[in-house]
């Protein structure tokens, strides 16, 4: 006795679907796999970057300003110690770092000028903290550590999407704290970072929001360096630029 025309409409349904799970699940494989490749090509990169950087010294210059005029400029001498950590000294010959000046008083009165002073030196001290609190938000970024991006790829807050010309972007949110975001742009050829992004902020994302853009260089031999980073915290109207050159082999 041969089956039913709509038994064998129901075989075939679910012959069908039994197909099209087992094609979706594949698919699904190959995505996870490419994405893994692609996060472990860039943590690849980032460790033999750095590794590479560890045989240089080079001269690092921070400028700090506020509502588009310099405050603070310093330049350090850098290169990484014994314990993996970058240690950073004066630069011979720069100028001593120029901070924030306060303003002179005009108020009446030996103790209205007093009262006002203190407020004054209160507020100058108040924003030195900030803006070094900022200049330090920089270096928990910069470079991105890739222990930090295993740690978000292992808790699923890693997103790939590619691009042309065989860019990818890696996404990466609550890389160092809840709610920040991360844009690293990779190229796949070139085994290197070609633009990274921030958006973060110093103690609430309301308050202090702010955005981070670094550019990328090389050197002679192909090592990939942060040639400038730039954080804006506009809630204060402050900026922090932070430029490295100069890189010379260690001991030269």
């Amino acid at each position: 006795m041969k089956p039913s025309r709509s038994v064998r409409s129901e075989s075939l349904a679910l012959a069908l679907m039994t197909l099209l799970a087992a094609a979706s699940a594949v698919a699904q494989q190959d995505a996870a796999d490419a994405k893994q490749e692609k996060v472990a090509a860039v943590k690849q990169s980032l460790a033999q970057n750095q590794a590479a950087l560890k045989t240089y010294s080079w001269t690092e210059t921070t400028q700090i300003s506020l509502k588009g005029e310099v405050k603070k400029q310093e330049q350090k001498q850098c290169q990484y110690g014994a314990d993996g950590k970058v240690q950073k000294t004066p630069a011979p010959g720069a100028a001593p770092a120029s901070e924030p000046q306060q303003q002179p008083s005009g108020g009446r009165g030996r103790r209205g000028a007093l009262v006002k002073k203190e407020i004054v030196e209160k507020k100058v001290g108040e924003m030195k903290d900030y803006m070094q609190q900022v200049a330090e938000l920089v270096h928990e970024y910069v470079p991105p550590d890739p222990q930090k991006i295993q740690a978000a790829q292992a808790a699923g807050n890693v997103a790939i999407n590619p691009g042309g010309q065989g860019l990818v972007t890696v996404n990466i949110k609550n890389y160092l704290k809840d709610g920040d975001s991360l844009a690293l742009g990779f190229d796949s050829a070139a085994k290197k970072i070609r633009t990274y992004d921030v958006s973060s902020y110093l103690k609430s994302p309301k308050d202090d929001p702010v955005k981070l853009a670094v550019n990328f260089a090389s050197l002679s031999d192909g090592t990939n360096y942060a040639q400038q980073s730039v954080l804006d915290a506009p809630g204060k109207k402050i900026q922090v630029k932070v430029t490295n050159s100069d890189y010379k082999k260690a001991g030269q």
